[in-house]
């Protein structure tokens, strides 16, 4: 199993990360062991995890995930999944010309 994770960090921030063994990632993050973006960041509070079958998944969730916005993540770790459609980048431009 694996895991796709994001962690709140003491300056607001939000870090999406992806794993075999949650609970010996956090206390990375929380060692200062974890990524260098949480390291500066600490302390770390797990906002929201999903389980999935394979690393890849979770690793493809994570780049997913991290290429979306503050509000769009938010929504997530709140469970309003009917918002995230509406949240999706450029979904508020005016239409292409043309």
């Amino acid at each position: 199993m694996a895991w796709t994770y994001i962690v709140k960090c003491s300056d607001g921030s939000l870090y999406v990360g992806s794993t075999t063994d949650l609970g010996r990632r956090i206390w990375e993050h929380q060692d200062g062991r974890g990524a260098a973006y949480t390291r500066a960041r600490r302390p770390v509070v797990l906002a929201w995890a999903a389980e999935c079958d394979r690393i890849d998944d979770a690793f493809r969730w994570e780049k997913q995930i991290q290429g979306w916005s503050r509000r769009k993540r938010l929504a997530l770790i709140e469970g309003r999944l009917e918002d995230l459609p509406g949240l999706a980048r450029g979904r508020n431009l005016p239409p292409a010309e043309g």
